[in-house]
């Protein structure tokens, strides 16, 4: 069986966050859970730390790679990243979620699609998501 190597990595900063969603390790690791979850990625191991005076850091380990989160509530500033290896999982879909849950009032954002040779990079198409 011959394995694919492309992959796509999207980065976003957002602005604007409300500072009690930013600073809850506990609250981000379930949402970015759900996120994983809710495009089709495998879980397989979530680390959290919730930092001092504020701040949180979520890394959830995905079969496909990786999801995760770097918080400043302070200044209502989160980076997220999401990299999927294959076709099947599409990162996009969990950055669309965690914007959805996050609400920023600004986002900056890329995609790198790699594996293919030199990194290719794209706007992402941000899509406004409704959480049920």
């Amino acid at each position: 069986m011959e394995y694919s190597t492309f992959g796509r990595h999207v980065a976003v900063d957002t602005w604007g966050v409300d500072f009690d969603l930013l600073n809850s390790a506990e609250f981000l690791q379930a949402q970015m859970v759900e996120a994983a979850e809710s495009c089709g990625a495998t879980v397989l191991s979530v680390q959290a730390k919730q930092f001092e005076p504020q701040g949180a850091t979520v890394l959830v380990l995905l079969s496909e790679s990786h999801l995760s989160i770097h918080t400043y509530p302070e200044r209502g500033f989160a980076a997220l990243d999401c990299y999927t290896c294959g076709e099947t999982v599409d990162p996009q879909l969990a950055i669309d979620y965690m914007l959805a849950v996050l609400k920023p009032t600004t986002t900056h954002a890329k995609k790198l699609v790699r594996g293919m040779g030199e990194l290719k990079v794209e706007e992402p198409q941000l899509k406004q998501v409704e959480l049920v």
